[in-house]
């Protein structure tokens, strides 16, 4: 698993443009060796946060996304899970030719879907995510 949080925090100086730091050599071995990827992915601003995109401008291309499999899901404090975020990334991985499994997950009002110990406890969050985890893994 891999936060963004975890990134370069100069990585808009040391990583982009044919650069490559040493703080981001395992990260770009990790998405190297990764075959299929599960992005969850919150709404920042009405679609995905500008980290996301910079961390995705900063892999090495093609090796990094170019003809290999993804699923995303996503999260957001109101009402309807990223759906314009999700799609808006939906465009970014065709351009990379990542592609992407039909079905896709949208939770909505996240601060309401954990119980005390921060497991998704709702029957249909968990029937939605369950199911997107079994076909995930036959995609």
């Amino acid at each position: 698993m891999l936060s963004l949080s975890q990134l370069p925090a100069n990585l808009i100086e040391s990583d982009l443009y044919g650069q490559r730091s040493v703080e981001f050599e395992p990260i770009q071995a990790i998405i190297t060796q990764t075959q299929k990827f599960l992005f969850i992915i919150p709404e920042y601003n009405g679609s995905f946060p500008g980290v996301l995109k910079t961390f995705i401008d900063a892999c090495s291309f093609p090796e990094s996304f170019y003809e290999k499999k993804a699923a995303l899901t996503g999260l957001s404090s109101g009402k309807y899970g990223n759906i314009r975020g999700i799609d808006h990334f939906t465009g970014v991985c065709h351009y990379m030719h990542l592609h992407i499994m039909p079905l896709k997950v949208h939770i909505a009002s996240i601060n309401k879907e954990f119980d005390e110990n921060y497991d998704l406890f709702r029957k249909d969050t968990l029937q939605f995510t369950d199911e997107q985890m079994d076909k995930f893994i036959a995609f």
